[in-house]
């Protein structure tokens, strides 16, 4: 008997004005978190992808890549979907151009061995 009573003896209806801040206040961390998300995590990485399609756009014959298994070659041929990579001593293998992790630039690579 207690407890029903008690659910009728709710606090009357807040106005309409009240309500829309009351609503904004509880949606605000939620949008802030979201903001700082977007400029922190989703906008660098974005940019990041877009550097990545570039720098694989622009693979031409003779450079140095490194492909998604971690093999570093040279590259032979350059297809629209595929590039020919010779890793040395008459090895050469097709890769697919997306699976490349990265074009090594060779003014700025060092040899292993120094």
């Amino acid at each position: 008997m207690f407890i029903p009573s008690a659910f009728a003896q709710a606090a009357p209806a807040a106005s309409a004005g009240s309500s829309t801040a009351a609503m904004f206040v509880q949606v605000a961390p939620l949008l802030l978190i979201f903001v700082v998300f977007y400029f922190l995590l989703i906008r660098p990485q974005q940019t990041q992808m877009k550097k990545h399609r570039a720098k694989l756009a622009a693979v031409k014959k003779g450079d140095q890549v490194v492909t998604g298994g971690g093999l570093i070659g040279k590259v032979t041929r350059v297809d629209e979907t595929y590039v020919d990579v010779d890793l040395g001593a008459n090895m050469k293998v097709k890769a697919l151009k997306a699976t490349l992790s990265d074009v090594i630039d060779p003014t700025t690579a060092k040899p292993a061995n120094d």
